[in-house]
């Protein structure tokens, strides 16, 4: 049996893809414009999101009949109700918090993959490039631990270019829809 296929009525979707690239176009700005703000603004969300999935925990611990887990979704619910809290009320450190974490990870990943292409550098050929992505994965790493919050800010203006292409992208297809439903 095989799934349904969903059909795009281009009569009425062009106008709702192309505002999806004008929201995307102004998150792209506003993201490249105040990184800064971007950046804090994700520490909020995170806050909010992190207390109401612990809220959702509790809620459900106390709820769910099945007792065998109970205690993990307490313990779970209560460390998203104290992480959130911290992440809105000190939203900078979670901003640090998560550049660390960044940081870190792209070190032992770098490692890693430089680890990598020592060892199949007699199996495979241009296993350099392998070698070349770790280092610049460990001299992101570092930079981003040197000067964790100009990471941060990195990393939302990435997000800022990703949204400025994909409205773009969005605003183009609206268009050729459009244009679909004139023909």
């Amino acid at each position: 049996m095989s799934d349904p296929v969903v059909v795009l009525d281009p009569r009425r979707a062009w106008g709702l893809v192309v505002l999806r690239g004008v929201m995307a176009l102004l998150f792209g700005l506003f993201s490249l414009i105040w990184p800064e703000i971007t950046v804090l603004a994700f520490a909020l969300l995170f806050g909010i999101y992190a207390l109401a999935d612990g809220i959702g925990l509790l809620m459900d611990a106390f709820r769910n009949p099945d007792k065998s887990n109970r205690g993990i979704r307490i313990a779970g619910g209560v460390l998203g109700i104290v992480a959130g809290i911290l992440a809105i009320a000190w939203p900078g450190l979670t901003v640090l918090a998560l550049a660390v974490i960044i940081g870190v990870w792209a070190i032992i990943t770098g490692f890693t993959e430089m680890a990598a292409a020592f060892r199949l550098r007699k199996q495979i050929e241009n296993e350099i490039l392998l070698g070349l992505a770790g280092l610049v994965s460990v001299i992101f790493g570092v930079v981003v631990l040197a000067w964790p919050l100009a990471g941060a800010v990195t990393i939302a203006a990435i997000i800022g270019i990703f949204a400025l292409v994909y409205g773009v992208v969005l605003i183009g297809l609206g268009i050729r829809l459009r244009t679909l439903v004139r023909a």
